[in-house]
């Protein structure tokens, strides 16, 4: 097994992109998509899952997709079409279709039967030295595939389980990944279960461990490495707001984002609905700082270049002004920066208008 080992994910995450697009060569094994540069059994361990942005790949990834993909988790849900507003080429990888069937979230507090999310938090609030703590993601029921070896649909479930433990009174969290694309899935994956263990430990009134990703075939495809690469940036740690909460108010935030993604994909929203909407929001700072980019984002989509720059200017979270501000000159938005976030990206030049 290779260890990838640092602080935070935009570290590790470069590490790994150095051994699978370096000269040392890397088995190559056919995929679905076709061929891929895979290393089997890599595991990745952040030290510090505050720090769960990764800077570094080339175009940057979408933070308004991560953090939609969160509240989804958060809240159970599968249907297509929020996600889809906010990544119009999913459909391409996971199928035209109403519900996801390997959403996280809805696999988490629906499928089995029971909320795992509101079980794990009870049972590790009555025994926190328990070892039996287990997020199941994966379905043999839907996932296997057939006989022959057809999968089973085009939206199977890659990450298939978590392991949940405290110790010194710190929530500890080991990722299982069946299958992890280094550029499309392992930033986004880093993001929604590191923010997940971040809100859990919230629910425990616990601290932070570290978090370990083991992906059983990290793999790159050689026909994407046309498209991505990865750049390093500056190494400055990321600015970190607290995503904790008591369990029953985190619900009541988490409920509140994801209406919030409802109205702000409404076919009929107006600008001034929207700054309506936001400006009547109660959510704590860490939360509108994440909706802001979000909102920013739905604006950006339908050319609405002022107001997705002044929804910018009102986040405070540095860390997420610099994800929007990479985003931006990754995706070739012909939304000019402001000064003060192109500042964040020394030696970037801003996009075109």
């Amino acid at each position: 097994m290779e260890l990838f080992d640092g602080e935070s994910a935009d570290a590790v995450w470069q590490r790994a992109a150095q051994r699978l697009l370096g000269h040392t060569p890397v088995p190559l094994q056919k995929g679905r998509g076709g061929t891929t540069r895979e290393i089997l059994r890599a595991a990745f361990e952040i030290r510090d899952p505050h720090q769960r942005w990764v800077f570094s790949r080339h175009p940057a990834i979408n933070p308004a997709f991560a953090i939609v993909e969160l509240i989804c988790l958060i809240n159970g849900r599968n249907d297509a079409e929020v996600l889809n507003f906010w990544n119009p080429a999913l459909p391409r990888f996971a199928g035209r279709t109403n519900t996801y069937q390997g959403s996280y979230g809805f696999r988490l507090k629906t499928t089995f039967g029971f909320d795992q999310l509101h079980s794990a938090y009870c049972a590790l609030k009555g025994n926190p030295d328990s070892r039996q703590i287990v997020l199941q993601i994966w379905d043999p029921l839907t996932d296997f595939p057939a006989e022959r070896g057809a999968p089973a649909g085009p939206d199977i479930a890659c990450n298939i389980c978590a392991l949940l433990k405290v110790r010194d009174g710190r929530l500890e969290w080991t990722q299982v990944v069946r299958s992890n694309d280094l550029f499309r899935g392992v930033p986004y994956d880093f993001v929604q279960f590191s923010a997940l263990q971040e809100i859990l430990a919230g629910w425990l009134g616990s601290g932070l461990g570290s978090y370990t990703h083991i992906s059983d075939s990290l793999h790159v495809y050689q026909s994407d490495l046309t498209e991505f690469s990865c750049t390093p940036v500056s190494a400055e740690s990321s600015y970190v707001e607290s995503l904790k909460l008591p369990y029953e108010e985190s619900l009541q935030v988490f409920a509140e984002l994801s209406n919030l993604l409802d109205t702000l994909r409404g076919p009929h929203l107006t600008a001034l609905r929207m700054h309506s909407v936001l400006a009547s929001s109660s959510l704590p700072r860490a939360f509108r700082n994440l909706i802001l980019v979000v909102a920013a984002d739905a604006a950006r989509r339908r050319n609405w270049q002022a107001e997705a720059e002044e929804l910018m200017n009102d986040c405070t979270n540095p860390t997420l002004a610099r994800l929007w501000c990479l985003w931006l000159v990754g995706c070739k938005a012909r939304t000019k920066a402001p000064a003060l976030l192109r500042s964040m990206l020394p030696g970037a030049a801003a996009p075109k208008t």
